[in-house]
Order: C-alpha cells, then structure tokens, then sequence
C-alpha cells in the first residue's frame, strides 16, 4: 500500500466483523502496560484469551489475579490461534526466535504492536502464518480505560504477509475487540507505522520535548532565576499547551493563548527551529528509514537503568519537589 496520505483508510466498528476473532484461542506473550490492557479488553470484548510467560516472570501474579490462565510462552503460542507478541521491544527477537516462531501453528496469525522488529530486526517469519501489526495509537493505561468509558484509541492495522488471506480480517477485528474501532482504525502498512513512530518519539515527544525544556530550564537557572518557578514554566506547562493541542489542533492552540504569547512564539519560534535543526531530523528520519537505529538500539547492550542513570537531572527534581513543597504548603 502506499504511504500516500490520500490512501488513508479508516475502519469503524460498524465497518467490521468480529467473526474472525470469535471462537479462537488468543495467546497475549507478556503482560506489561500493553499486554494487560489488551488481554482484558479482548477478554470483556467476549473472546478466549490466554497469557503466556516465562516461568520467573514479575507479572505472572497480576495476569492470574485477573483471571487468566498461565502458560508458558511456547506452551501458550503451539495452542493458540492468534499470537500478539508485547513483550518490549528489545526482548522481541530473542523471544521470537527461541519461543514463539517455532512453535506457530500452521495458518495462525502472528500480531505486534509495533512495526520495528518486523521491519527492521530481520526475524525469520516462516510462509506458513499470517504477520499482522495493530497498533493502539497510545499507552495501555489509556487503552483500558477509554475501552471502560465506552469510548477508545485509535489504531493503526497492516499486514506484513498474508498466508491464510484472511490476515487483514483478523487485524480489523482484533482491533475491533480492543476497543479502537469505536474511534477509528487507519490501514497502513509495517514500514509506514515503524518509521513514523519511531521519529515521532524521537523527534518530538521523548526526545524533542525533554531536551528543549530541560536546555530552557536550566538556562533560566543558570541566568540566576528561582528553579521552582523555572521548572513551571519549561516543564510543567508543557502539559496545559498540550491539552489546547489535544483538543483543538495547532491552529485552535494558537488562536487560544495569549498575544504575546503568539507573538513571542512566531516570531522567536523559527529561531529555534531553523535549519540546521531540519536537518539534523532529516538525519534522524535517514537512520531510521535505513535500520542504523534499529541496530544501534539492539546492539547497545545498555539497560534501562543505565539510560535513565544517564540522564537524570538532579537540579529539575529538586525544583519540581520544591514547587510541589510550596504548592501544598498553600492548601
């Protein structure tokens, strides 16, 4: 399919069919902040799901206190009739490799989350089963409790190969029982969903964002301003522009704040963001759309601990406890 955004497809629920999730056993490998959402909704959606993990795993006891039978990984997936692999991304190809692929059983459906592995960490799909991605557009808490106010995500589908021809049946009614047919379910394709991703985290929300604000606080800091108050406005109040853009788009969050606001913002924005910085994200497009960041993330052999240790920022927490401190001392 082309990634032309004339192509885009939405699906709603009054467009698809469950039939082709009714009936069949769904095995949900791993049950972090995605696996659980996803097991429960299905599971209230009417369908026959199981959870598979490995023998010492930390959320063995969560997945049987909701009332889901437990098996081994293998176990789980030589059972079942559709298998969504949401274990973390970096655990996905060991995983596959040594558990999951062997043991898929002939015309099942082999779903992920996330494009990346398929698209970029070379795993050996055998032609005997369907490879399919949905993919709820934000976090297994939202997922779960949007799908319980009766409302839901959005979410991506696509096919990566299609054996049994069925494969985008399944993907539609899957998300379908997930809750996101209720808002939307956009057909695209592993590369389209991988890519994006991958730069809009990268580009914006994880590392854009984090780094732009903690660069402003510390030059408020460092110009001699209280951090308490630095830390409201170069981080805090990411949320409430956040919000605006939520809900009205970048345009209604224009028109909604104040002029000098608007003006301090279009006139100094593109300062910022001028061109060095296009293309420094034309580089980070480049090294995904061409792998380099997939290896380089496989490869690093660095734990999340490790990466966190890196960046901590001693002087922003200090300010935020600090705001918060004087925050409740007014109650």
């Amino acid at each position: 399919m082309s990634n032309d955004v004339k192509n885009i497809i939405v699906h709603r629920d009054g467009d698809i069919d469950l039939d082709p999730v009714l009936g069949r056993k769904i095995a949900v490998i791993g049950y972090g902040n995605q696996g659980r959402a996803q097991a429960l909704n299905l599971k209230d959606s009417g369908l026959d799901v199981i959870i598979g993990l490995r023998l010492k795993s930390q959320t063995r006891a969560d997945a049987e206190s909701d009332g889901f039978p437990v098996y081994g990984i293998a176990e789980t997936v030589a059972t079942a009739d559709i298998v969504t692999l949401l274990v973390p991304d970096e655990a996905i190809p060991a995983v596959f490799e040594e558990e999951v692929g062997p043991a898929l059983k002939q015309d099942s459906q082999l779903l992920f989350a996330h494009g990346a592995a398929v698209q970029f960490g070379g795993l050996a799909l055998e032609e005997r089963y369907d490879v399919l991605l949905v993919a709820p557009m934000g976090p297994g808490r939202l997922l779960r409790e949007l799908y319980l106010n009766g409302s839901g995500l959005n979410a991506k589908a696509a096919v990566y190969q299609d054996v049994t021809g069925k494969a985008w049946d399944v993907a539609f009614a899957y998300a379908k029982a997930l809750g996101c047919g209720r808002l939307g379910v956009i057909k695209t394709t592993f590369e389209a969903e991988a890519v994006m991703d991958l730069f809009g985290e990268q580009a914006v929300l994880c590392g854009g964002i984090p780094a732009l604000a903690e660069a402003a606080f510390n030059t408020l800091v460092e110009a001699g301003y209280p951090p308490a108050l630095a830390y409201v406005e170069c981080v805090r109040e990411i949320k409430y522009i956040a919000d605006l853009l939520f809900e009205y788009g970048l345009s209604g969050m224009r028109e909604r704040i104040s002029y000098t606001a608007l003006y301090g913002g279009v006139t100094r924005g593109s300062r910022l963001i001028d061109e060095r910085i296009k293309n420094r994200l034309a580089e980070l497009l480049k090294e995904i759309r061409g792998g380099e960041f997939y290896a380089e993330f496989t490869d690093s052999g660095k734990t999340r601990a490790e990466l966190l240790e890196n960046l901590e920022n001693e002087r922003i927490e200090k300010a935020r406890v600090e705001y918060e401190s004087i925050c409740s001392a007014q109650e």
